[in-house]
């Protein structure tokens, strides 16, 4: 099969929907199909690189943090797609890639798939002045997208209820983004970790609560940083691993706290360094409420941590009560599920359990396999041809 992947974002910016492309392109190459990605450069040129088509573009930081745009795009690159003839275009953003891929795809009379990554109203202060106005403008945004595709893949249950809220009638599948997680997996001997820890100044003796994120408004750090000047145990102290543009503001806020001492800020550390910080950790904790699919969670529990986060239903099947992890619902749940999952006896099954259903549920091949189907029954559906029944 020779698949078509549209995404604004690729690399070199590092986020989910980036994290998820790669690993789904190089999992679809190893099961034999022909994968190429359409993409935004990161400045007005278009270029062609390992297969993948950089279109030039515009910042666009407005309307999403990392955003590109054009209004056009340069027909020689898009006519070489379109006489490599994809069977099916997977799409992963809704800007200017999705009208490319929809051109692609009108001319070719193929089958679009598209995912949908990103909760928009958890950013509507990026482009709206009023929430209420803001979800308006995304659900009709949402509706008029979608009715161009043949099928929608979301990532949790929590994305599939907003759709059908929205009004978006499409077949809808949940199929949770794989992760390569292999080098979660990997040791980190003692002496490295010693000397990275001594680097940040964590003290030998205290037990780390560790958030890998990028720092922005939306993650609700506050919330983490609060109940750390809440807690009278001076052996907790809270790393933060991760750069963004509300990193100042969080540092301010730890000062006027108290905490300076007990919260330690990264800043950006390189993707191929990040697993030796979670290594660092004992729990890996979260109060974001604007998650579509927690990454991040998901390379915790692969590294072995017993999570502890905020309530949401999107990590329904990820963060299970009791088993890998808790959910908590306020200060005094956060403060009785930390000491449970801290427990000597407890933990050890937590680590455990933790890093079972990472492998089980989450990597990159299970994934990878999920979508193949999801392609087929676009492809069958598209030329009206039998369905066949899919688990979704």
């Amino acid at each position: 099969m020779k698949v078509l992947i549209t995404t604004d974002l690729y690399i070199p910016t590092i986020n989910g929907v980036v994290t998820s492309v790669v690993n789904l392109r190089k999992e679809l190459t190893r099961l034999g199909h022909e994968v190429k990605v359409l993409t935004l450069s990161q400045n007005n040129d278009s270029y062609i690189e390992d297969n993948v088509v950089y279109i030039g573009s515009r910042n666009a930081q407005k309307i999403y943090p990392g955003a590109r745009f054009t209004l056009t795009f340069d027909s020689e690159y898009i006519e070489e797609l379109i006489r490599w003839k994809p069977d099916i275009i997977h799409t992963q953003c809704e800007l200017s890639t999705f009208r490319m891929a929809k051109y692609i795809a009108n001319i070719l009379d193929i089958p679009i798939v598209h995912t949908y990554h990103t909760v928009y109203e958890d950013y509507t202060h990026y482009f709206s002045p009023n929430r209420k106005l803001g979800k308006k403008i995304v659900t009709l945004f949402t509706r008029r997208i979608l009715k161009h595709v043949d099928l929608v893949i979301a990532p949790t249950e929590k994305v599939k209820s907003l759709l059908i809220s929205y009004g978006v009638d499409k077949e809808i599948y949940i199929i949770p983004t794989g992760i390569d997680l292999n080098r979660f997996n990997e040791d980190v001997d003692y002496n490295e970790k010693k000397i990275l820890r001594e680097k940040i100044g964590i003290p030998s003796n205290s037990k780390v609560l560790i958030n890998v994120s990028r720092l922005a408004r939306e993650k609700n750090i506050e919330e983490l940083l609060f109940f750390i000047s809440k807690l009278e145990d001076d052996n907790l102290v809270l790393l933060i691993v991760g750069d963004g543009p509300h990193r100042e503001e969080l540092e301010s806020y730890a000062n006027k706290l108290g905490i300076s001492n007990k919260v330690f800020f990264t800043g950006f550390v390189p993707p191929n360094e990040v697993h030796k910080y979670y290594k660092l950790g004992d729990v890996f904790v979260n109060a974001s409420n604007s998650e579509t699919q927690g990454l991040t969670y998901i390379e915790a529990l692969a590294s072995g941590l017993p999570v502890l986060c905020k309530e949401d239903p999107c990590l329904k099947g990820v963060v299970k009560n009791g088993i890998n992890g808790w959910q908590y619902k306020n200060f005094d749940d956060f403060i009785r599920k930390l000491y449970s999952i801290l427990d000597k006896e407890k933990y050890v099954t937590l680590k455990e359990n933790a890093k079972q259903n990472a492998w089980q549920e989450f990597s990159s091949e299970t994934f990878a396999k999920r979508v193949e189907l999801v392609y087929e029954r676009a492809i069958e559906n598209h030329y009206n041809m039998i369905p066949y029944t899919l688990n979704s």
